[in-house]
């Protein structure tokens, strides 16, 4: 798959849209690994920065998950409805006022994440 900047909006954005238009058209399936960002900005002459954010929007769309060491992976496409569920679910909690550190108690008590010494 080749990725070509047209120039019309910042590079990142561009990198951002065709991986996401690869991952929909099923260029990219599920599990399959993207190349690394150090590859990618090598292969399209840009900074390793613009890749890794662009990375980083695709993981906040839910459409890869980035395993340290490991490298960015496509996820399947029930895991990125139920991480965009969550996220638009997490938001709404938020607009109503629940603060990070009660939304992290109620992931720990869902999930059963052990407490600290002060039961937190």
């Amino acid at each position: 798959m080749e990725i070509k900047l047209t120039g019309k909006s910042n590079i990142y954005e561009q990198i951002t849209e065709e991986y996401a238009r690869f991952i929909r058209l099923g260029a990219l399936r599920a599990g399959e690994k993207l190349p690394s960002v150090r590859e990618l900005a090598m292969r399209l002459g840009v900074n390793p920065n613009t890749v890794d954010r662009a990375y980083g929007e695709l993981e906040k769309r839910g459409l890869i998950t980035t395993i340290p060491k490991k490298g960015a992976f496509v996820r399947g496409e029930r895991d990125s409805e139920t991480y965009a569920e969550a996220v638009r679910q997490l938001s709404v909690l938020k607009d109503a006022g629940l603060s990070e550190s009660d939304a992290l108690r109620a992931v720990a008590e869902v999930y059963g994440a052990p407490r600290d010494k002060e039961g937190n």
